[in-house]
């Protein structure tokens, strides 16, 4: 990502850390990966490159991996049989709700 946005900003490593208060080594480890920068190191990078850091919900925030990992562990027929079952008590919930005798 540092070396994106210094890249658009037309910087080199040396100046974007000049701009930014820090050492070039230091840009350098970031960018390979050598390194992972404090948010408020990465923040004025960032900013110098003049772009912003924004903190945004991630997607499948809130996510019960545990229950994608056991569906994974099933073999093929395992998943297809509980799929069935699933859309069945599905189907016998809307039916209760709307009334109609199962």
């Amino acid at each position: 990502m540092l070396r994106m946005a210094r890249r658009r900003a037309g910087l080199s490593q040396r100046g974007l850390a000049r701009r930014a208060g820090v050492s070039q080594p230091t840009v350098s480890r970031i960018e390979r990966g050598q390194m992972s920068p404090s948010l408020d190191t990465l923040g004025p990078l960032i900013e110098a490159c003049g772009m912003e850091v924004e903190v945004v919900e991630r997607p499948g925030a809130g996510v019960d991996r545990g229950q994608i990992q056991d569906g994974l562990r099933r073999s093929p027929r395992e998943r297809l049989a509980y799929a069935v079952a699933s859309a069945r008590a599905v189907a016998d919930l809307l039916a209760r709700a709307r009334g109609v005798p199962v």
